[in-house]
């Protein structure tokens, strides 16, 4: 969402952020001088032993109650603040008959476990219903065999108001100014995210991996709103969160990258031209998916959590990245924009 704001913030636009407190820290920091507005969304937290989809499965009633809450809430927030459009990211209530209304997904096609994917039929056509709703769907890929996403949002049947917005990128419009960091040239670097506990776990096999390395490993813990102060442990350096242009910098002169395989950390690394091991969270079966998938495009490298171990490669090295990847989006989300705010 940050690219999506400072694009239209760069078309004139007065923009509003709506949003959790957790993430509404980050918006703060990137796009400071906004219009904030808390509006938490749905957590479903996670199970450290129960699959997500068992434990998205057990909370439909809560999820149910919680896009009836929000929709109704929407509407008091378009009164209230007088807007005209309303872009959101994957919240399934927050569409609204009398504006514009635009939904991103990257995933039309929500992914179930090899022995139930006879069953994403059902998935598929609940989402589109909810797709139908909005004056557009967004999905931050391109359209055509070069895109990042496979199944999950090609070869399928899609609603006729889908555009795609080509990869979505903060580090395409960084705002803030790079004021430096204390690093070696040199040096590893670990992006942590998503929830606890998997967080945590992620972490300790990451610090238990790398422990003997020559070379500095930097870790961001994803924590926005904590500082940037970075503090080293032995060979290791610990950062709660780094502004975009100095996160920006550090990506570009890592030797190795280890991440989650979340989509938003995904099209951020193919924007800047590298690669890395992806660890998909265990149970999460998007992010499974999307390593599988692009580990065999050759696009990066992948294993699970359980497995991770120092034979795994942090990354093709020397990749010849398909230019279509960045050259396309440079255009695609200008143009579903424009076709949103006429």
């Amino acid at each position: 969402m940050i690219p999506v704001a400072a694009r239209l913030l760069g078309m004139n636009h007065n923009v509003f952020i709506a949003s959790g407190e957790e993430h509404l820290k980050l918006f703060r920091e990137e796009l400071p001088g906004l219009k904030y507005i808390d509006f938490p969304g749905f957590s479903p937290g996670y199970s450290r032993y129960l699959p997500q989809y068992i434990g998205l499965l057990l909370k439909t009633p809560l999820l149910l109650f919680h896009i009836l809450r929000e929709h109704y809430r929407l509407k008091r927030i378009i009164n209230d603040y007088a807007i005209d459009v309303v872009i959101s990211d994957n919240r399934f209530g927050l569409w609204n008959r009398k504006i514009r209304t635009a939904y991103i997904t990257h995933m039309p096609l929500i992914p179930f476990p090899k022995p139930f994917q006879f069953m994403e039929f059902i998935g598929i056509s609940l989402h589109r219903v909810i797709i139908r709703k909005y004056s557009l769907c967004f999905i931050p890929d391109l359209p055509g065999e070069i895109n990042l996403t496979g199944r999950l949002s090609h070869d399928i049947k899609l609603p006729d108001n889908v555009r795609y917005t080509g990869i979505l990128s903060r580090f395409h419009h960084t705002l803030q100014p790079f004021t430096g960091n204390p690093l070696p040239v040199m040096h590893n670097t670990v992006i942590l995210s998503g929830p606890e506990p998997q967080k945590s776990i992620f972490r300790k096999a990451v610090l238990q991996l790398l422990r003997d390395e020559k070379t500095p490993t930097l870790i961001l813990e994803g924590c926005p709103g904590r500082g940037h102060e970075i503090e080293w442990s032995g060979n290791f350096a610990l950062c709660n969160h780094l502004a975009s242009a100095e996160m920006k910098q550090v990506i570009i002169s890592s030797e190795k990258i280890i991440t989650r395989a979340g989509y938003s950390t995904i099209m951020e690394l193919i924007s800047l031209n590298r690669s890395a091991l992806l660890v998909p969270t265990p149970g999460q079966t998007e992010q499974e998916y999307l390593g599988e998938y692009l580990s065999s495009k050759g696009l990066f490298s992948s294993c699970s959590q359980k497995s991770l171990n120092r034979n795994h490669s942090a990354g093709p090295e020397g990749k010849a990245w398909p230019h279509e990847l960045n050259e396309q989006s440079k255009t695609l989300l200008d143009k579903a924009l424009n076709e949103l705010l006429e």
